[in-house]
């Protein structure tokens, strides 16, 4: 990774990534629209807070176990046909979803299959992309993925209240069920298969069975310092994340009104896309270098909140906190780079659960914490231990040195 950074238009150039960024653009806002909407209806039918809430936390928690168990599936099988099949699953499960009459609770376990099917063909997605993109064209492409998520979930957030409230809860499932047929169609139409590459020496061997992918996947991770540094780097996310999670309580403490949530949910995702746009101008050389430095300061930069009774700076803090966490396309990219390329598929699938493990354990327990000391109090612990903890990392990438992040992990060659 040296030389001048890549431009948007050398990524955009890449007739398969076009296709695929439709795509994910259209699955994303698609599967606002279906959260957005459930958790309207199961307002609607109970009128209990709680269990909405309860209900759009629960289209997470599949992605743990999707992310551990199904994402080998890109490993076994074209990861083009993955992505067109999981598409495919996920858009006649939410047309089922969108017919009248089907129970609230059938509804909702519908909706985590639905999400159930995410992890595999974001894994699947990841192990392609690397087929499609090389250096730091594929930083450049996983970074506009992940800004396409963040402007797409405003807008899924957004346009999917108010179509709810326009045509209603069942047409708001059936756009989405629409969303995901055509995001297949393009992949399907637009993509080569991207066959997993099998290792050398079994080349001739038959095809391993799930569970082996599984393990192989897991054993690839956790016998490579690299590979565990930097999803250690990738999972101090669970710290500086906490502040989304006790956003609507930190805004009572600061006597603000509902307003001031918005305003404080949308910091970092806004500050994400401004730290992208920057990393960007960086020499991919010096990329490497400051990835450790602003994982620490991602968690830093959150340690005076309980001294920033003003809506104004704490939005500023929270917001330069999405500025440096925009390391993270970094670490994404030097993560798949790093993998054979007949494990990514799983690599990446036990990446997705442990972010998720250590996100959602962090803002459980940054709920429960907060029920007993002042949210603001949560938030700058929660920050001193992702310093601590990003720095304990940082420092040990740092000794690896750039020879080692360059080499990839055992196994054959890309």
């Amino acid at each position: 990774m040296s030389g001048s950074p890549a431009s948007y238009r050398d990524v955009f150039a890449a007739t398969e990534f076009r296709w695929l960024w439709l795509a994910h653009l259209l699955s994303v806002i698609g599967d606002q629209f279906a959260r957005v909407a459930l958790t309207l209806l199961v307002f609607d039918r109970t009128e209990s807070a709680g269990l909405a809430a309860l209900t759009y936390a629960l289209t997470y928690i599949p992605d743990l176990v999707g992310g551990a168990a199904l994402a080998g599936l890109a490993d076994r099988f074209s990861r083009r046909d993955v992505m067109v099949a999981t598409d495919l699953a996920r858009a006649l499960l939410v047309a089922v979803m969108a017919v009248p009459g089907v129970p609230l609770a059938g509804q909702i376990c519908l909706l985590a299959v639905v999400q159930l099917l995410a992890a595999p063909f974001s894994a699947a997605r990841q192990a392609a992309l690397p087929d499609l993109l090389q250096g730091d064209r594929l930083m450049l492409g996983l970074g506009i993925i992940s800004m396409t998520y963040q402007a797409a979930l405003v807008v899924g957030f957004g346009a999917g209240a108010a179509l709810v409230a326009e045509l209603g809860v069942h047409a708001a499932l059936l756009i989405n069920a629409v969303t995901f047929a055509v995001s297949a169609v393009l992949i399907a139409r637009g993509m080569r298969p991207h066959r997993p590459t099998p290792p050398a020496e079994n080349d001739r061997a038959e095809r391993p069975g799930q569970w082996a992918t599984i393990r192989a996947g897991w054993q690839v991770v956790a016998r490579d310092s690299r590979l565990l540094t930097l999803l250690a780097i990738a999972c101090c996310s669970g710290f500086y994340v906490v502040p989304e999670g006790l956003a609507v309580p930190y805004a009572a403490e600061l006597g603000s009104d509902a307003a001031a949530v918005g305003w404080l949910l949308a910091a970092n995702p806004v500050g994400t896309f401004l730290g992208m746009l920057l990393l960007r101008r960086v020499r991919p050389d010096r990329r490497l270098a400051l990835m450790g430095p602003l994982a620490v300061a991602s968690s830093a930069i959150l340690i005076p909140t309980p001294w920033t009774p003003v809506l104004a700076a704490s939005v500023v803090l929270w917001t330069l906190s999405g500025v440096f966490s925009a390391h993270d396309m970094i670490t994404q990219a030097t993560y798949v780079e790093a993998v054979p390329p007949h494990l990514r598929g799983q690599a990446v699938g036990l990446a997705i659960a442990a972010l998720r493990a250590a996100q959602g354990f962090a803002i459980v327990v940054a709920g429960l914490f907060a029920q007993l000391v002042p949210p603001s109090t949560v938030i700058a612990v929660a920050a001193v231990l992702g310093t601590l903890v990003a720095t304990t990392a940082a420092v040990r990438w740092a000794r690896m040195g750039p020879a080692h992040a360059h080499h990839h992990a055992p196994g054959p060659n890309q």
